[in-house]
């Protein structure tokens, strides 16, 4: 079994009626607004910001894709689960699903960021330190797969 993709991030947030659009459903980039809110949390629980704080390093992101799976309307709650799937040098990767309270919990948008560790006082990248690799893979241990 993998070390990662235990989906340890999970955020319920109200939809607002101000997120719908002339559509007469929530807009896209709302969605991207809901998956970095779970991406903050997760890096607040997983000790980046700590590291930031100390040492001036934390993730930029590089990418980010969304697949838009079903319109989601007001009212509604949605939840984001947040995981990373893969942890690379310098880099790793997030994944995300997005469900609907309304719909039963279905999964109305699923996506991935691609993210770097970034000495924001050198301003480059930097390899991920080994204490911070060991406090991702703890923290994935305690996820809800």
């Amino acid at each position: 079994m993998s070390e990662l993709g235990h989906w340890p991030i999970s955020v319920e947030i109200a939809v607002q009626w101000g997120e719908m659009d002339a559509l007469n459903h929530v807009n896209n980039t709302v969605f991207l607004r809901w998956m970095e809110t779970a991406r903050m949390n997760y890096f607040i629980d997983c000790g980046f910001s700590e590291l930031y704080e100390s040492e001036g390093v934390g993730p930029i992101l590089a990418n980010i894709n969304v697949d838009y799976i079903k319109p989601v309307g007001f009212p509604d709650t949605v939840t984001i689960y947040n995981t990373i799937t893969l942890i690379g040098n310098a880099s790793f990767e997030m994944g995300y699903r997005i469900t609907s309270a309304a719909m039963d919990g279905a999964t109305v948008a699923a996506g991935t960021a691609s993210c770097v560790v970034f000495d924001y006082r050198e301003g480059k990248s930097t390899p991920m330190p080994d204490t911070l690799r060991t406090s991702i893979l703890e923290f994935e241990a305690s996820g809800n797969a």
